[in-house]
């Protein structure tokens, strides 16, 4: 199933792309929803079930359902630090796609991220459309980002989110990582407007869900914070994108 949601993922990005180019602005938030009905875990309600066993059996599946936090463009010097403080007080993992030039301007929040045990991803050096660059520009990208994050954490990084989410399909070729797309856009850095933000993700999210946010203002963090407290609410489970595409 999860190759089925990928392939369709893949789609609409690949028309997106073709409509960014290289005039795509800085942040353009790609809206994915390539659901399968399939993936949605609903209890089966059966004839002869009691009321209270299928009340309880909603409940479990409730509670076990898991959404991914990611954020793009850090490491942001001003609001990584305290998003980071608060993510570790919910007791929360995250999903980082990190700029490689930020990531030398600020590699102990780099370093804060790692030990924290949230995942850490490339989102390219200087976020730039990788598909209207050249194979070996796009390529250089792609490493520099790398190099920077393994210089900080010991570790390459398996992950890769393009801006704009457009790649270029012959890399895959050249590289190993995975693409991460997304499902919910609240187009956080269009707005100052935390509350807006939060109801956008509250209105859209489903189970299995991947969040897009960026760690570049003060809204979209104190956004961040109040969408894991209402989810939390509602019996979601945050857990890094691994789990997501994998489990």
């Amino acid at each position: 199933m999860k190759k089925i949601r990928n392939f369709l993922l893949g789609l609409d990005l690949m028309l997106a792309c073709i409509l960014a180019g290289t005039a795509a602005e800085k942040g353009m938030g790609l809206l994915v929803r390539g659901r399968v009905d399939g993936m949605k875990n609903q209890p089966v309600m059966q004839i002869n079930r009691t009321f209270d066993k299928v009340l309880d059996e909603s409940t479990q599946d409730l509670a076990k359902k898991k959404v991914a936090l990611t954020f793009d463009d850090g490491p942001n010097a001003i609001y990584t630090e305290g998003l980071l403080a608060g993510l570790k007080e919910r007791g929360v993992q995250a999903t980082f796609f990190l700029l490689g030039k930020a990531v030398e301007i600020s590699p102990r929040l780099v370093e804060q991220m790692h030990k924290d045990g949230h995942l850490i991803g490339n989102h390219s050096y200087e976020h730039v459309n990788l598909s209207s660059l050249s194979d070996e520009a796009a390529i250089a990208q792609v490493d520099k980002t790398n190099e920077a994050i393994h210089q900080v954490t010991g570790e390459y990084p398996e992950y890769i989110r393009p801006p704009y989410g457009c790649w270029k399909s012959n890399l895959d070729y050249e590289t190993t990582m995975i693409e991460v797309l997304w499902n919910v856009d609240p187009l956080d850095w269009k707005t100052d407007n935390a509350a807006a933000v939060v109801e956008r993700v509250i209105n859209e999210v489903q189970e299995n869900d991947i969040i897009l946010l960026h760690d570049s203002s003060e809204s979209s963090v104190n956004a961040a914070f109040e969408i894991i407290d209402k989810l939390t609410a509602q019996g979601y489970v945050f857990v890094t994108v691994d789990e997501i595409l994998f489990d």
